[in-house]
């Protein structure tokens, strides 16, 4: 299964042409964004397929999925909020049933001890299931979440202030091989979208050489 991952950076990002732009070069299987507008839900009319967007309160964006097949309606997951005044607002997180394999689409909080304890809370939701976590997790260093295997990209994914990398679009899975993981180059977002190959473990042999792209299949998000 192809997916994609893709924060788009609310208004002044990736517009839905770039989105839909997208989708029809690197045909996912599923598209997961992260501030996701209202206007990102024009998507279906521009490339058919099935959509879901999850508004968060007091917010202008949020999460969204986006399939070429029919899939069942997304359930949100409420997750661990700071309690200190102003950090509004509540984050939730995407869960998505893909046949055998449950995704759970995520933007975590920048706090690390508070991102660690909500993908605590995921991975105790999505327990014994084939599972994979993806989004822009917000954390710097080393994820370690029990039953978990790392196998997004290793190479940066987002500039801070435009000059600082930093790793922050990631996907944790369990039950799963990864044939392939990568991130692909910059286009209108802050971050790059990141492109994995996932199927269930029973099928495929996990090696380390798997993650690695081969050099013809590093496309750049512009031609």
């Amino acid at each position: 299964m192809r997916v994609i991952s893709w924060n788009l950076l609310r208004l002044t990002g990736a517009a839905v042409e770039d989105v839909a732009e997208l989708a029809r070069r690197e045909k996912p299987d599923l598209f997961l964004m992260q501030e996701a507008t209202k206007l990102i839900e024009e998507l279906p009319n521009l490339i058919g397929g099935h959509f879901h967007r999850l508004s968060w309160l007091g917010r202008i964006h949020g999460l969204a999925v986006w399939s070429p097949h029919h899939f069942p309606r997304p359930t949100a997951l409420s997750l661990p909020a700071s309690r200190l005044p102003g950090r509004l607002p509540r984050r939730r997180a995407q869960i998505v049933q893909v046949g055998e394999i449950t995704f759970a689409n995520v933007h975590l909080s920048h706090g690390q001890l508070l991102n660690r304890r909500q993908l605590a809370r995921i991975g105790t939701t999505l327990q014994g299931r084939p599972s994979a976590i993806i989004g822009d997790y917000n954390a710097v260093g080393p994820v370690l979440l029990p039953g978990f295997a790392d196998v997004g990209p290793r190479e940066p994914t987002h500039l801070a202030s435009n000059v600082v990398p930093f790793r922050l679009d990631r996907c944790l899975a369990h039950g799963l091989v990864c044939r392939s993981s990568y991130a692909l180059d910059f286009g209108p977002s802050d971050h790059r979208p990141i492109r994995l190959e996932l199927d269930l473990a029973e099928n495929h042999t996990t090696t380390a050489a798997a993650r690695k792209p081969r050099k013809d299949r590093l496309r750049r998000f512009y031609r």
